[in-house]
């Protein structure tokens, strides 16, 4: 097989930006994107790489699809392809939450826009299906694996077990696993079926070594990362000592700077902790708006997490001071982004060249391998729990003996979603349709609904 060319700064630049338009549907349609694109089409690196990245970053706090991509920028044109990935990975989302938030603060829940973020929802399900189906497919190579994934599953959906004790365990799994000598929890290996497409490392631009910059320089790491720490903490300083801790550009640096170093557990769990501190504490929110918000980060490019702008837009918005509002709101909006997202290239680029050191390493490998399986099943979980929420306007809490599930009340369920819902899964597993052309169409039909009065 003929390894791809070494692509330039140039052609990366293109290639991220198209990943980044693409980076709908949270986590496992992102994740699944830059899989499709980057180790699929462009063979920049290969599955067991890809996946090994991946571990790592699902260890990390903050949103793991866009540390991967400043991992993977960073692999392939050093320190500079990093920040060039995560920056291009966030910038279609940030625009496009900004321009609905000027939009929700100046008209409300306009009918229209409501009705394409219901089209979108419909699509966004059917990717983030497709995306479970395609990862499960590679990672779940054995049965071992399978009852990882399963039980990862039933203790967040069933018994709503933390998501860091569900990494935990399945760490712990594969390292013994990897420790007794179990080919099950072999990094790469194991006795099932490989998934559909199977990229060897050996084939792909990066090789199967580890790049000469990637390798350990602790001088340099130390000096990129307290570079780094200076762009985030710098500015809450300095914005706590101009206008005081009370100010809301002050609060909203200090809420967010600390919601980016304890973010575990995935967006929805963090998001409810954000939910009701902005609502119930700082008062920047009314109750249902956070929803709004979600929605809106459901249906555009970037990670879920880039709801906290809309959260830090409207606290600005509503607390403009002696500004316009909405020069405020979008001060503020930008400055929760800032501190969000700068800290998540602080983590790669400090913690990456040890653990590429470290691929392979065989109890590390299996305790990854176990981790990644069990990350199947978290991400499971929140197909399921987003099918619920777009498919039925109700659901109901069961709780009995540690049990804690959420239900659909079947009178409330909404039959325009279902349509649209079968009718993006049959464009994505029939049609295989793209996942733009599948996003537009779904646009258009919620709009076409809307003005049909359905």
């Amino acid at each position: 097989m003929n390894t791809p060319p070494y692509p330039t700064l140039g052609q990366a630049f293109r290639i991220w930006t198209r990943v980044g338009l693409l980076s709908f549907g949270g986590p496992a349609g992102q994740i699944a994107v830059m899989h499709r694109i980057l180790v699929e089409e462009q063979k920049w690196l290969g599955e067991r790489r890809f996946l090994h990245a991946l571990n790592y970053c699902m260890l990390l706090p903050g949103p793991e699809a866009m540390q991967l991509a400043v991992y993977i920028g960073w692999l392939m044109h050093r320190t500079l392809g990093g920040v060039i990935a995560g920056f291009l990975f966030v910038l279609p989302g940030v625009a496009a939450i900004m321009a609905l938030s000027w939009i929700y603060a100046l008209y409300g829940n306009v009918g229209v826009v409501a009705a394409l973020f219901f089209g979108l929802k419909a699509a966004v399900l059917a990717i983030v299906v497709q995306a479970v189906i395609r990862i499960g497919g590679r990672v779940l190579r054995n049965r071992a694996l399978i009852w990882v994934a399963a039980a990862a599953f039933v203790a967040i959906f069933g018994f709503g077990v933390p998501f860091p004790l569900i990494i935990l365990a399945a760490g712990l799994i594969g390292y013994l696993g990897a420790r007794a000598n179990l080919p099950t929890f072999a990094a790469g290996g194991g006795h099932g079926r490989p998934g559909p497409v199977q990229v060897e490392d050996a084939d792909t631009v990066l090789g199967a070594d580890v790049p000469a910059h990637a390798r350990v320089n602790v001088a340099f790491a130390l000096r990129v990362s307290g570079i780094l720490l200076a762009l985030w903490l710098v500015p809450v300083a300095v914005l706590g000592l101009m206008l005081g801790l009370d100010d809301v550009f002050s609060q909203i640096a200090r809420f967010f700077s600390l919601m980016a170093v304890v973010t575990f557990g995935g967006a929805y769990a963090v998001l409810a902790y954000v939910a009701q501190e902005a609502v119930q504490h700082f008062g920047w929110l009314r109750p249902g708006e956070m929803l709004d918000g979600l929605g809106m980060a459901e249906t555009t490019p970037g990670p879920l997490i880039m709801v906290t702008q809309f959260v830090g837009f409207m606290a600005a918005f509503r607390e403009a001071g002696s500004l316009p509002p909405l020069l405020a709101g979008t001060l503020g909006g930008l400055l929760t982004t800032w501190v969000t997202f700068t800290p998540c290239f602080l983590w790669i680029f400090l913690g990456a060249p040890f653990i590429e050191r470290l691929r392979d390493n065989r109890l590390l490998g299996g305790a990854l391998t176990a981790i990644t399986a069990a990350v199947v099943g978290v991400v499971l979980n929140l197909a399921i729990w987003f099918g619920l929420h777009v498919m039925f306007d109700e659901t109901v809490r069961i709780a009995a003996c540690g049990l804690r599930l959420d239900l659909p009340v079947a009178a409330s369920v909404n039959l325009p979603a279902v349509g649209l819902v079968l009718a993006a899964l049959g464009a994505v597993f029939g049609l295989r349709l793209g996942t733009g052309v599948v996003l537009t169409g779904a646009a258009l039909a919620g709009v076409g609904l809307y003005l049909a009065g359905l």
